[in-house]
């Protein structure tokens, strides 16, 4: 007989007080399922474009880009100069040093309140993800953006965006793992609303910025999503498992 995991002896702990599912959690919910495939589906598409077109743009990268700068001086982004400024605070929020101090505040605290399972699962869900991006940018190699200026500095390749990709696996799998022990639903769906919100802004961003490509982003969206659904699935299957015993 093979022996128990670590995360099945950490769901088997009766002291943690997130051992099992709220009641009224009885399955997964339906509509993460639809966003898992749907994810799937763009992701698909994004890969296999940027590795059979390596080099080439997609039509629609180049309109968006040049959509979102102005007319005659694509070294100035349209509108007004707050939003330049406030989009660079934004994507601040998808770098390395800050969503590694997410990271610690969630494991810290969840810790704290005796959540062992879910600080474990968060714990692996985001330092595997990050690792997976890495391995991705390697892979492909895609070069930066040369078409408008950029309006940050960076140096790694281009595809897939690892602030898109690296947000959307930490602030996500952080949410969705959060939600399991959340007995409340309607802020369940207010922490779910505001993490995509986060995500969404942050992509966003870096197109702004003219540092990534919409498909690096649209790519990065999609394996942060499918990540952290991943990590959700695996949470889900541990609790209810536990609360059938």
């Amino acid at each position: 007989m093979a022996p128990n995991s670590p995360l099945d002896h950490l769901a088997g702990l009766p002291a943690s007080p997130d051992q099992t599912a709220p009641e009224g959690i009885r399955h997964p919910p339906y509509a993460f399922i639809g966003l898992a495939a749907v994810a799937l589906a763009v992701l698909i598409v994004a890969l296999v474009g940027a590795t059979i077109a390596r080099g080439t743009q997609f039509a629609f990268d180049s309109a968006i880009m040049l959509a979102l700068r102005t007319p005659g001086d694509l070294a100035v982004p349209i509108g007004p100069v707050w939003l330049r400024h406030a989009m660079i605070d934004v994507t601040a929020l998808g770098g390395q040093t800050v969503l590694t101090l997410v990271v610690i505040a969630a494991i810290g605290f969840l810790l704290a309140g005796r959540h062992y399972l879910t600080a474990a699962l968060v714990f692996g869900g985001t330092v595997s993800g990050s690792i997976a991006v890495s391995i991705g940018k390697l892979l492909v190699g895609r070069a930066r953006p040369a078409l408008v200026d950029h309006l940050v500095e960076v140096s790694s390749a281009s595809f897939p965006s690892g602030h898109a990709s690296n947000s959307a696996i930490i602030y996500l799998t952080i949410a969705l793992i959060v939600m399991q022990i959340v007995p409340d639903r309607r802020a369940r769906w207010f922490l779910f609303a505001t993490t995509i919100a986060l995500v969404v802004l942050i992509g966003i961003s870096r197109v702004y910025l003219g540092v990534h490509w919409p498909s690096d982003v649209l790519a990065g969206w999609s394996a942060g999503a499918l990540w952290a659904l991943a990590w959700w699935a695996l949470g889900a299957r541990l609790r209810l498992r536990a609360r059938r015993r």
